[in-house]
């Protein structure tokens, strides 16, 4: 960067700052408890939750070119990460996953794959996103009653309804409930109130479990240790290093380590192009984040995420849309939110350790209805079918298999129907009757492939009675599979042993016999 350019980005820099630094404070704050929250939904030492949202903004943001973006932790990885670690059965031999997702997504960035998210289907995009919503809902709902014990639901001999009531009851901690009640209540009316809006939703939701915590304390309401936050306390930079976990490179040829890793670099870069462009929507100055250059910037932070033992990460739009909201102008906010997490991680740990874990499951609750919101699955029924069965099957395959093996199905039937609608235009037919004879226009599409072969044969062969002329236009199409070709040749074969008049206009053969000659306005025989 030379001198003159260096110079006007600082001085660019210190005009922004008193916007960015604000920003900065309120993505933090809302950042912290999502961090937490995600990395225990994910079965993951909570540590790394704000891990990485620590390399999420001092490493992510200053690569990347987008001015409002904020990365972290995201809500729609924690069914993969979950599944990923019981499944390798070794944290070190997750994280060089992650690792290797952050080299594929880095490979997609250099060769400028970033307009891979427009090659899925939305719906199913939104499909898998609603299913994550539901699957974290139902992973906290335990927590939020305070339910920590895996036998939490076990019944003794018989029993039946009464006696699975009289169990569940039994196991409710009911201060953890009310905590999440009212979490809940926050963050759902909060932001509607004029004035108070401005402070974060889940600041006020840490703030007031804390407190409720304490006065439930010595009471019937009380809640155990096992109820809270737990990161370590370090007192040395030494220990503070010790914390840090490293990936298991002997696994490096385990096959199921390339699966899990290919699966986060996919997921990851879909979610954190959506959100990009979600987030380029909102900026009032209508920036456009260069897509390639952020896969970049993703990929080198789920590199050092993963070597340093930390999670998966995107782009996160609660995150980003908070800075924006909060008038963040530049990416410096996004790098000061990393700088103060790591200052809460290093001098407040202690407070942090107050948080009650139900206010999490709260914060988490709240983020997956958002998820899997109902207007949306309106907004999707509205779309028609050829778009609501494709989510609807997405979402119904993730919850009840997995994430990968979900999405694969969604596109099967995202594809039945884009194939459908194929089939269907192919042409367009027309009957024109005049001084009582008939006669039948079939006018061919731009494109005509071996898909459109059966419907376009069942139309010529169930024509009506008394159809004493055909005509079938070619001149508008590019391409006429050959096999539509063949089927045309018979057809006329057979019409012209009936006495029925019939045109073919512009179709015909290449000397390859595949591709059709286009001659507008010139009647041609095969």
């Amino acid at each position: 960067m030379s001198g003159t350019r260096l110079s006007a980005f600082l001085k660019l820099s210190k005009r922004d700052l008193k916007y960015d630094f604000p920003a900065s404070i309120v993505v933090f704050l809302v950042a912290l408890p999502l961090c937490l929250g995600i990395a225990m939904a994910s079965g993951a030492p909570l540590f790394a939750g704000v891990l990485t949202g620590i390399i999420g903004g001092l490493v992510v943001a200053s690569i990347s070119k987008s001015p409002l973006s904020v990365s972290g932790p995201a809500a729609g990885l924690t069914v993969i990460v979950l599944g990923a670690i019981e499944q390798l059965g070794a944290y070190e031999t997750f994280l060089l996953a992650v690792v290797i997702a952050g080299v594929v997504q880095l490979v997609l960035g250099i060769i400028k794959a970033g307009m891979i998210g427009n090659y899925f289907p939305s719906a199913v995009i939104l499909g898998m996103l609603a299913a994550i919503g539901i699957t974290i809902i139902l992973k906290q709902i335990p927590l939020a009653f305070g339910l920590l014990e895996e036998h939490a639901f076990e019944l003794d001999s018989g029993g039946g309804i009464a006696a699975i009531q009289n169990t569940v009851l039994s196991s409710v901690n009911w201060g953890a409930t009310i905590i999440c009640l009212l979490s809940l209540a926050i963050l759902i009316y909060w932001p509607k109130v004029k004035g108070i809006n401005k402070v974060p939703a889940p600041l006020v939701v840490v703030l007031m479990g804390v407190g409720l915590a304490s006065v439930f304390r010595g009471s019937t309401m009380q809640l155990s240790a096992d109820h809270f936050v737990v990161i370590p306390i370090v007192s040395s930079f030494q220990e503070f290093t010790q914390l840090f976990i490293f990936p298991d490179f002997t696994q490096i040829l385990n096959k199921d380590v390339w699966i899990v890793a290919f699966t986060i670099a996919i997921i990851a870069s879909l979610e954190t192009l959506l959100s990009i462009e979600a987030i380029d929507k909102m900026d009032p100055f209508k920036r456009v984040t260069p897509t390639n250059r952020e896969l970049t910037a993703q990929g080198v932070g789920n590199m050092v995420s993963g070597f340093l033992g930390g999670l998966p990460m995107t782009s996160v739009i609660v995150r980003s849309s908070a800075n924006t909201q909060a008038g963040g102008r530049t990416r410096q906010s996004a790098m000061l939110h990393g700088l103060w997490l790591l200052v809460a991680l290093l001098a407040i740990p202690a407070l942090i350790n107050l948080i009650p874990l139900s206010c999490l499951a709260a914060i988490l609750l709240h983020t997956g209805y958002k998820l899997a919101n109902p207007s949306l699955f309106k907004k999707m029924l509205r779309k028609g079918l050829d778009q609501f069965i494709p989510f609807a099957a997405t979402i119904v395959a993730v919850v009840f298999t997995d994430l990968l093996m979900g999405v694969g199905i969604g596109i099967v039937v995202a594809l039945f129907y884009i194939i459908r609608a194929n089939m269907q235009n192919a042409f367009k037919m027309e009957i024109d009757e005049e001084n009582g004879e008939k006669k039948v226009t079939m006018t061919l599409a731009e494109e005509v492939s071996f898909l459109n072969k059966v419907p376009i044969q069942q139309k010529l062969y169930s024509l009506p009675k008394g159809v004493q002329a055909i005509r079938i236009d070619g001149r508008y199409s590019k391409f006429i599979d050959k096999d539509v070709i063949e089927v045309l040749k018979d057809f006329q074969t057979n019409a012209v042993s009936k006495g029925i008049e019939i045109e073919l206009d512009a179709v015909t053969y290449k000397k390859n016999g595949v591709a059709p000659i286009i001659q507008p306005k010139k009647q041609v025989k095969i």
